[in-house]
């Protein structure tokens, strides 16, 4: 039986985390949880799943559910409070779904307690891989991915040598405007933009798909953990996402991960590893049924945001930091109906373009240069 803390559980990664635990009861138990602003949604999950600690946004919320519940769960609040939650001594894995760089702190604090961290959220090693990574090491702890093309790259790797790799291959659907031209993106609106094709995410994550950013922290993301050079990491369309990625080895051989999109799957095997279990209600993949699938060659001028991404990546230090900030805080601009779609890319270049780099960063420089950046978006707006 494996204890988990699940971070960000009335998000999409979250609400799909419960059912695997729902399914497997014998294996899972959830003893903590943090939740933001839905509170309703929150409220459900904790009388269905009894969990222990809970963590809420503010302080207003924690008051109101202990009213609510009582002596039956302990509440806590702030980023305080998610530490608490990743923190909690029972527990053996922190499930990390939370949206955003608040993310890192709890995972740091929970790796140097020796919890196995099975990693959804992208910003935590964009923003701080070398120290996440070497807090890993450190402390014998195993990351584990979350996400469908990580986790693929992950069990394409098992059993190989990394020095016979000869390149990671991730795939990208395109996201909402893949058939669209750069002139055609001019005026697009944010419900254009969170109209994913082929997944249910939340607002963000769709639109970093929409803008290509999504792929370029997973490429970031793939970096560190899999240790491999930027060089070396490449992304192709593939707007099925049948094949979630792909391992090219220095014999020519290419091996790939397949199955129909189910976010389920990668939650589940890095909960599991290296074990696998049944998934009630998964649909098996037959490939007559799609007949064919269809591939393009990334055209990095058409998605500004990944060929961004690849050279802050390449540049390292604060210069991803920058990246992940930047384009948090104007992508919330955009979906305030505040800046365009276009304008996404440009606050996020104009950010990269005025930032001196840092190449070592510490977590307090981090953070600093976090705040910075966030404010200097917001400042473009005038």
């Amino acid at each position: 039986m494996k204890s988990i803390s699940l971070l960000g559980a009335t998000g999409s990664i979250g609400i799909q985390t419960l059912d695997v635990i729902e399914a497997h009861p014998e294996h899972f138990v959830l003893t903590a949880l943090s939740f933001g602003k839905n509170v309703d949604k929150g409220i459900e999950i904790i009388r269905k799943f009894k969990p222990a600690l809970v963590a809420v946004s503010s302080k207003e919320d924690a008051v109101k559910l202990r009213t609510l519940f009582g002596n039956e769960v302990s509440f806590v609040y702030g980023q305080e409070g998610l530490i608490e939650v990743a923190l909690h001594p029972s527990v053996d894995v922190v499930v990390n779904a939370v949206m955003g760089s608040v993310g890192l702190h709890p995972t740091l604090q929970a790796i140097a307690a020796g919890k196995q961290i099975a990693l959804a959220n992208k910003e935590t090693l964009v923003t701080a891989g070398h120290l996440v990574m070497e807090a890993a090491r450190a402390h014998n702890v195993a990351v584990l991915p979350v996400d469908s093309e990580h986790s693929a790259i992950f069990q394409c790797l098992n059993g190989e040598r990394s020095e016979d790799v000869e390149r990671l291959i991730l795939t990208a659907s395109g996201g909402s405007f893949r058939e669209y031209t750069r002139p055609q993106l001019e005026g697009v609106t944010v419900e254009q933009a969170l109209n994913h094709p082929n997944w249910s995410m939340g607002a963000k994550i769709t639109i970093d798909s929409a803008t290509m950013m999504n792929k370029g922290l997973e490429v970031i993301e793939a970096h560190w953990l899999f240790q491999m050079p930027y060089e070396k990491i490449d992304v192709v369309l593939h707007k099925e996402s049948i094949i979630h990625s792909m391992v090219e080895y220095v014999d020519g051989s290419t091996i790939a991960h397949l199955g129909n999109p189910d976010m389920r799957v990668p939650i589940q095997y890095a909960l599991t590893y290296p074990d696998r279990l049944h998934i009630p209600r998964a649909k098996k993949l037959n490939l007559w049924e799609y007949g064919q699938l269809h591939f393009a060659k990334m055209d990095y001028d058409r998605f500004t945001c990944l060929k961004l991404a690849y050279e802050a990546g390449k540049r390292g230090g604060t210069m991803t930091t920058v990246l992940n900030a930047a384009n948090e805080a104007a992508v919330q601009l955009f979906l305030e109906g505040k800046i365009s779609f276009l304008a996404i890319e440009a606050f996020i270049e104009k950010a990269l373009e005025t930032h001196d780099l840092i190449e070592r960063p510490s977590l307090e420089e981090i953070t600093k240069v976090d705040e910075e950046t966030r404010r200097y978006v917001q400042s473009l707006l005038s």
